[in-house]
């Protein structure tokens, strides 16, 4: 679970970046295509700070352009059962005592950030390119912190949720996308503020 007082930074920052470059709050999209885009460069969230230095392939990029095959796509619905099925949920403060850590899961489970990771790991395994794969926070529908895994096909952004089993495009998930690593540079992090319908 994503702290309040990091949703709470990450809108303020996101409001500050759009007033600055001209733009309103009403700008946050109810529906801007198949892909989410970047509106402006984003601090890294402070509990993702060390995930590039903790596990470097969670930053990683492999240079491969190859487009999803129907293959690759039986593999991340795969992945993303398995690991949902597999993960039972368990909050960051019942389990460490912290309100927010992102690690893989541990034998007694993990939080949204953390089914995050072991999907994106598992994906790379499989031979999925990690520059594809994309951790963003979001708002859910109950307007609280989530994050999820991004999958950046050629036809769009497919979300892979630890609350679902079904594969969505962004837009059909009813989240607001705060932010989420940058595809060019998944070190860093850019802020799309996009609502789906």
């Amino acid at each position: 679970m994503i702290s309040l007082r990091t949703i709470q930074s990450l809108a303020t920052a996101g409001i500050m970046a759009l007033s600055v470059l001209g733009g309103s709050t009403g700008e946050v999209q109810a529906n801007a295509g198949a892909f989410l885009s970047s509106k402006f460069a984003a601090p890294t969230p402070k509990a993702a700070k060390d995930m590039c230095t903790r596990y470097s392939w969670a930053c990683s990029q492999s240079g491969d352009r190859a487009a999803l095959t129907s293959r690759d796509m039986k593999v991340i619905d795969a992945v993303n059962k398995q690991v949902n099925r597999k993960v039972r949920p368990v909050s960051d403060s019942a389990q460490y005592r912290r309100e927010d850590l992102w690690t893989l899961p541990s034998r007694r489970g993990g939080d949204c950030e953390d089914y995050a990771l072991a999907k994106k790991l598992e994906l790379i395994k499989a031979g999925i390119a990690p520059e594809r794969l994309l951790i963003a926070k979001v708002l859910d529908r109950k307007r609280q912190g989530h994050a999820v895994l991004v999958v950046r096909t050629d036809q769009g952004d497919m979300v892979l949720d630890n609350l679902t089993n079904r594969i969505k495009t962004w837009d059909d998930t009813r989240y607001t996308f705060l932010v989420m690593q940058d595809p060019k540079a998944p070190s860093s992090w850019i802020g799309v503020m996009q609502r789906g319908r």
